[in-house]
């Protein structure tokens, strides 16, 4: 894993500049071939380093776009903004997490077959193809999303097991899961995320696309949608935050968005940014989603905090007050009554930091998640699909000034 994807923020620039000339045509045609995890590959294996934001989407998206027009380079794009997109639905929709969590806990404790379950996450299921998946994704904690379908199609329609075990799977071992992306593709290819729209893997699919090396037999011929209780209407967006910009802050970044740099420079570019007296890079082991996501948020913390001028980070337990605890005691050291952090879209983070912000508002301390300008400017289309939301991407980009 570590040498699959290093965690740090010069890594993934190197990552990113070695792409960016592959962007256009080369990533439209081989985007789907997945030809092996040690064989070259079309796509560009950034996803962990958004996922964490030792990227952002702004500075992939605007390299790209420095030397690909937007055309070309449509297909690379709109697989960056899927991400935002998943994120801003699920914002809006935050008790389709929740849903998933309780019903995952649900078929956790009553699935009657666990001999099923061990076989398909151990890769024993006797198929071609899935069982090489799920032994790469332990190995390695990444997929190619095209065996990430394929995976989650044999799954829940060749197998028959619950969908949100199988979302889990992927949850405790890839390196780029979070709750929007992750949860919302499975739903996607079981019928739920579009109701009645399913995505069925054929060997025909699996052949042409894998180069041969994978032909699995006895597929399931159809995919019956899964269904649900209805979802409900989105639920507004919350509103901007408002900051003190003259009062001194301390900063605080957390595993959701690592990019210190480029959140300051938002700031100052704003005309909002306060004088940054500190700066503390804050994880929780315990809220990772599994071994390989842990090791590598320890990694980019230590990275951040490195580049943020921090001697070192605080493995915290971010659970229950302690997070307060620690954010009270570091903001009373530096003397300061105002925190800023980046906001932390619907999960574990943002529950923690909610319940800290609750906390420190009884000692006189605020906390305030600021979003990012490309969140913000993007999560307000993602109400219904992604079709009508991919209409607006050309008009924000140059609302953002990259296009």
């Amino acid at each position: 894993m570590s040498d699959l994807f290093p965690a740090t923020r010069n890594d993934a620039l190197a990552r990113l500049q070695a792409f960016v000339p592959h962007a256009g045509s080369a990533y439209a045609h081989g985007r789907n071939a997945d030809a092996g995890p040690d064989a070259p590959s079309a796509v560009s294996k950034l996803s962990p380093y958004l996922r964490h934001r030792l990227l952002t989407e702004e500075e992939v998206v605007a390299a790209v776009l420095a030397q690909h027009d937007l055309k070309t380079a449509e297909k690379f794009v709109q697989e960056v903004l899927w991400r935002t997109y998943w994120k801003g639905w699920l914002e809006m929709r935050p008790t389709v997490w929740t849903r998933f969590l309780a019903e995952r806990d649900h078929a956790r404790e009553t699935f009657p077959n666990a001999r099923a379950i061990a076989a398909a996450e151990n890769g024993m299921t006797g198929i071609d193809g899935f069982d090489d998946w799920a032994r790469e994704l332990v190995q390695t904690g990444y997929l190619h999303n095209h065996a990430r379908m394929w995976f989650a199609s044999i799954w829940i329609f060749t197998l028959r097991l619950p969908w949100t075990l199988g979302a889990d799977f992927f949850l405790r071992h890839l390196i780029d899961a979070d709750p929007a992306s992750n949860t919302l593709s499975w739903r996607w290819v079981a019928g739920l995320q579009t109701a009645g729209k399913t995505y069925l893997a054929t060997s025909e699919n699996i052949e042409r696309y894998t180069n041969g090396r994978f032909a699995p037999t006895g597929l399931a011929t159809e995919a019956i949608a899964l269904t649900e209780e209805p979802v409900g209407k989105a639920t507004p967006l919350p509103a901007p935050a408002t900051w003190d910009a003259k009062m001194p802050s301390l900063l605080l970044l957390t595993s959701e968005d690592m990019a210190v740099e480029s959140f300051v420079a938002e700031l100052r570019a704003a005309g909002a940014c306060p004088p940054i007296f500190s700066a503390l890079v804050v994880h929780d082991p315990a809220l990772a989603f599994g071994k390989a996501q842990r090791r590598f948020i320890a990694a980019a913390s230590e990275d951040s905090a490195a580049r943020a001028g921090i001697t070192s980070n605080l493995p915290v337990a971010l659970a229950e007050n302690l997070l307060a605890d620690t954010l009270l005691k570091s903001a009373r050291q530096a003397g300061v009554t105002q925190i800023i952090t980046p906001y932390a879209p619907v999960g574990s983070v943002t529950d923690v930091l909610a319940l800290a912000k609750s906390a420190l508002a009884q000692e006189g301390v605020a906390l305030t998640p600021v979003q990012r300008n490309w969140d913000r400017a993007f999560w307000p289309y993602a109400t219904k699909g992604f079709f009508p939301f991919k209409a607006q991407i050309p008009s924000v980009l140059r609302e953002l000034g990259i296009v």
